[in-house]
């Protein structure tokens, strides 16, 4: 075999060795990957899981005006005053406190312990002035396999789930509420050329009456089955906004009311 051959023949093996070396690399990165989400999954699930089981409150502080979960969200705020609220609702996952941030960005990817997370939190629009109060309390909340934050709102896609799950319950400093649903349907997130479409993440507070009844009636109409239940202007209103992946920049939307007797 000649030099030229021979130099040829190294310059291969070695090659090889090389791209040998790169896919170790390649494979123990990937396995270093999948093992760190793993654990950043788990550590999600847990730190979302019985976060009001490790508050203490005065019992005695309890009264008509003031209820428990109102005294727990209290102290929950000493942790991060950008916690607003609590957001319950029986025969789901949802049992979270609910933050806003000043974009709608930042809690997409970060906890209520402001770490970052690959769960998220359910907060609230940064438009919703919580001084003076606005028309709607428009809150998102990711969607994940591991049945974190509003993966389990898809159960009201049964007309026979929503019938033994009418309300949802709502808890801010000042009140702890029962919204009952008036309106399920899915959305997208539409094109800003495209026109007389629905953009319901668009409200937040009604100017005027008009621009309040539009939105019932507009809701009222997406709705994929008839709550029976409707809205007038002033009544407070709750909606809840998550992704939908059967079309592009889908969205499950819930949309409620607050009422004061049941």
């Amino acid at each position: 075999m000649s030099k030229k051959a021979k130099h040829a023949e190294k310059n291969k093996i070695n090659l090889r060795k090389i791209i040998l070396i790169l896919l170790i690399i390649i494979f123990i990165a990937g396995i270093s990957y999948i093992i760190y989400a793993t654990l950043k999954k788990e550590k999600d699930v847990h730190d979302n899981e019985n976060i009001l089981e490790n508050i203490t409150i005065d019992e005695t502080q309890i009264t008509e005006t003031k209820t428990e979960r109102m005294l727990q969200l209290e102290e929950l705020k000493k942790e991060n005053n950008e916690i607003i609220g609590w957001l319950e609702i029986e025969g789901t996952n949802v049992n979270y406190p609910v933050l806003q941030g000043t974009d709608n960005d930042f809690y997409l990817t970060h906890n209520y312990k402001k770490e970052s997370s690959w769960a998220g939190s359910l907060f609230l629009d940064k438009d919703f002035d919580m001084v003076n109060g606005s028309s709607n309390y428009l809150i998102y909340g990711h969607r994940n396999t591991q049945g974190l934050m509003f993966e389990t709102l898809l159960r009201y896609a049964s007309e026979d789930f929503y019938k033994d799950h009418k309300t949802i319950k709502f808890t801010t400093a000042n009140e702890d509420a029962t919204y009952e649903i008036l309106s399920v349907f899915y959305s997208r997130v539409y094109y800003k050329t495209e026109q007389n479409v629905f953009r319901y993440y668009y409200f937040v507070n009604a100017k005027n009456e008009q621009e309040y009844d539009d939105f019932i009636k507009n809701a009222k109409k997406s709705s994929i089955y008839d709550t029976g239940v409707t809205a007038k202007y002033g009544e407070q209103l709750l909606t809840l906004s998550t992704c939908e992946y059967s079309k592009d920049n889908g969205r499950f939307v819930i949309v409620a009311k607050k009422v004061e007797n049941l």
